[in-house]
């Protein structure tokens, strides 16, 4: 753990004030918030429980050739998309990277999580724009759809949404336009064919998207598309300083929040943590930042300025 507090002093996020549940990179893996906190989605007290070394190795190693695919529901349409290196998607692009290798291990590890707890439906978000959870969420989606899930990445940013641009996906209807119908099924959900896993993209950005989230659609969308899948990931807003973070949050069961080196700053990092409950943080994803055994290896992967 003391390799993260190094990165983190060098950001300057150290000593923020907010106690820190166990922290690892995207490099190795993400701890569960710190022991002893509940929340009413856990089934059992206390933290998830600890890796085995080999056991989480095996899991990976599945994880690197994926099963069979899930047929996608009949309701929801295939599109192929195009995954290039331009999609940042790099647990396919860039398979055998060391990058791929630990996002893996990050699926292990929110596996293991869920053994202790109530865990189908994660926000992806962080303190500021540009720290690459547009990068974390849609690699997370990846990595758990290759064991034969059913896995939902929705786009929850309505106001600067990159995902179905980054898949090559063009303008298609999504979140808004649904949240603006009188639609009582849940509908503007593809499924990628190449990633294996279904996504719903924004859609256009409207002018009152909070507004839209906060008129009680979007609880009923989620409420009929959870037994649907076996994992949502939501691609959230940043918590600062916009509101609909908030709104995600009381629909899901769990978040993830990345930092990005030399990025975040410890001001709004520590606001950001305030506004999470303790007991729904799953971990702290740091981005961008600088193995010392390779050199300049995770900036190559690190998003650019996109949020």
């Amino acid at each position: 753990m003391s390799r993260i507090f190094d990165a983190l002093q060098r950001s300057g996020l150290e000593q923020t004030g907010v106690e820190y549940p166990d922290m690892m990179t995207v490099a190795t893996e993400v701890f569960e918030a710190p022991q002893g906190q509940t929340s009413a989605n856990q089934t059992t007290a206390g933290p998830a429980p600890v890796i085995d070394e080999q056991v989480a190795l095996a899991e990976m190693a599945k994880a690197i050739m994926p099963e069979s695919a899930t047929d996608a529901p009949a309701e929801f349409p295939s599109l192929e998309g195009c995954v290039t290196a331009a999609s940042r998607f790099v647990f396919v692009t860039e398979p055998d990277s060391l990058v791929a290798e630990k996002f893996r291990f990050l699926g292990v590890r929110l596996r293991q999580i869920r053994h202790s707890r109530s865990l189908k439906k994660i926000l992806v978000t962080s303190a500021i724009p540009q720290e690459g959870k547009s990068l974390v969420s849609a690699n997370v989606a990846g990595v758990l759809a290759r064991r034969k899930e059913k896995v939902l990445l929705i786009e929850g940013d309505l106001r600067r949404p990159v995902l179905a641009q980054q898949f090559g996906l063009g303008r298609l209807a999504g979140l808004a336009e649904w949240l603006q119908s009188g639609l009582q099924t849940a509908s503007n959900i593809y499924h990628l064919s190449g990633p294996g896993f279904w996504i719903m993209p924004a859609g256009d950005p409207p002018l009152n998207a909070l507004e839209l989230m906060q008129s009680g659609r979007l609880s009923q969308l989620m409420e009929q598309l959870t037994p649907l899948f076996d994992w949502i990931i939501v691609d959230s807003p940043p918590l600062l300083p916009l509101a609909d973070t908030t709104v995600w949050a009381r629909m899901t069961d769990g978040t993830l929040l990345v930092a990005r080196e030399g990025i975040t700053e410890k001001a709004p990092l520590q606001r950001g943590l305030e506004m999470i409950k303790k007991s729904d943080l799953l971990g702290i994803v740091l981005n961008g930042c600088m193995n010392p055994d390779h050199k300049n290896y995770y900036r190559r992967y690190s998003p650019p300025a996109v949020k």
